[in-house]
């Protein structure tokens, strides 16, 4: 059963989404147990300082522990004040109202940290990627999810380049798993290719992330939010395959805009939070289906000045191409971590690849902190972002 509500004209109040959290929560066996919440990082729109909240008001006293495991994936981890801004709190209210409260960052670069909870066989990940890949899986996750007897996950749901719609297992799945899975994973988003997944509820690679995550054996709840910039559009709490699905409901009415004809240009202004050109992707990722053949997209991040911080050096020995460039010179590239892989070619966009000259559908060019040298090395196109005023650009889509 999935408790929840969601709407496309309005937003929930926080009154409404403290009932809704108090119906749940009070149908949940949770009494006496230790609870792990696992949260979105900083690169997720999300009311995370209102459910970090809610939670300690109705849980704080009748469970045993109540503590948050922010899904990084294999973004950078955030220091203390930064884990303290994610969840609405000060440094005072940390060390008294909140003192039995732990917050940890997954710890992804560490071995030690994971345990392995199965395998996906070679004949399961031949039937969930519709024969794309076939070889054995090991399933490794942050092992701390061992150590509680429940978890829930609270985190958004959007139209998503790699998996369709994020939310739900995804953040088991990578965001506190081993990098085989996701390697493997973000390599079959790849050759599906994002302009094809993209806002697609049913994709093998939500198959295969469900599949994985079926390994855990802890019992699990799902707060799944629909978002629209900073408002809470829905939410719906429930199983994570329940209330992920009527999430993507939502969020495909929403967070999906269709236009009459594509574009030739656009510019996609990248906010902030996001810190490199990883996460700013994005901005290529959600526009690439409205630019017509031919076009271009133009990532306009001023602050932005490393292309990753984490896989910077693997992206400087590949570049950015498009999907045949690797699959057609897979011995020369196969070694290489497949999520980078799948991060280039998601961000190069469809193309071709035909007796060595690869023909990109459209051109992706970057107005960063990032030197031209350093664009044109990877692949990619540069443009002064002085040069760029972007208040020029509004309203001109007709």
């Amino acid at each position: 059963m999935v408790i929840g509500k969601g709407c496309e004209d309005s937003y929930l109040s926080e009154e409404e989404t403290g009932w809704l959290t108090a119906e749940a929560l009070a149908q949940a066996d949770l009494t006496g147990k230790r609870v792990l919440v696992i949260i979105p990082d900083h690169t997720r729109t999300a009311p995370v300082p209102l459910f970090f909240r809610l939670f300690h008001e109705l849980l704080w006293g009748r469970v045993a522990a109540l503590d948050y495991l922010v899904a990084l994936g294999t973004h950078q981890p955030m220091d203390d004040a930064a884990l303290r801004r994610l969840v609405g709190i000060t440094e005072e209210e940390q060390a008294t109202t909140y003192a039995g409260i732990r917050i940890f960052n997954h710890e992804w670069a560490d071995p030690a940290t994971f345990a392995t909870l199965g395998t996906i066989t070679e004949h399961e990940t031949r039937a969930l990627s519709n024969g794309l890949l076939s070889l054995d899986v090991p399933v490794r996750i942050n092992k701390m999810i061992l150590d509680y007897d429940h978890l829930i996950v609270c985190g958004p749901v959007f139209p998503h380049e790699v998996v369709g719609f994020s939310g739900g297992n995804k953040y088991f799945i990578p965001g506190i798993s081993g990098q085989e899975i996701i390697n493997v994973t973000h390599w079959l988003g790849a050759l599906l290719t994002s302009m094809a997944i993209i806002g697609t509820a049913d994709t093998p690679v939500r198959r295969m992330i469900d599949w994985a995550a079926s390994f855990i054996p802890t019992p699990r709840l799902c707060f799944a939010m629909v978002m629209r910039g900073e408002a809470l559009h829905g939410l719906y709490i429930g199983s994570m395959e329940e209330a992920w699905r009527a999430a993507t409901a939502l969020s495909a009415r929403l967070d999906i805009v269709y236009v009459e004809h594509p574009f030739r240009r656009v510019l996609s202004v990248m906010p902030k939070m996001y810190d490199d050109l990883w996460t700013a992707a994005k901005g290529m990722y959600k526009l690439e289906p409205v630019v017509a053949d031919g076009g271009e997209v133009i990532i306009y991040a001023p602050h932005i000045t490393e292309v990753s911080y984490t896989h910077g050096r693997v992206i400087d020995q590949i570049g950015y191409h498009v999907r045949d460039y690797f699959v057609k010179q897979w011995e020369r590239f196969k070694d290489y971590p497949w999520g980078v892989l799948a991060h280039s070619t998601h961000l190069r966009g469809v193309g071709t690849y035909e007796n060595g000259v690869e023909h990109p559908r459209i051109q992706v060019t970057l107005a960063t902190g990032i030197p031209e040298e350093r664009c044109r090395r990877i692949n990619l196109g540069y443009r002064d972002p002085a040069t760029i005023d972007p208040d020029e650009w509004e309203g001109r889509e007709d």
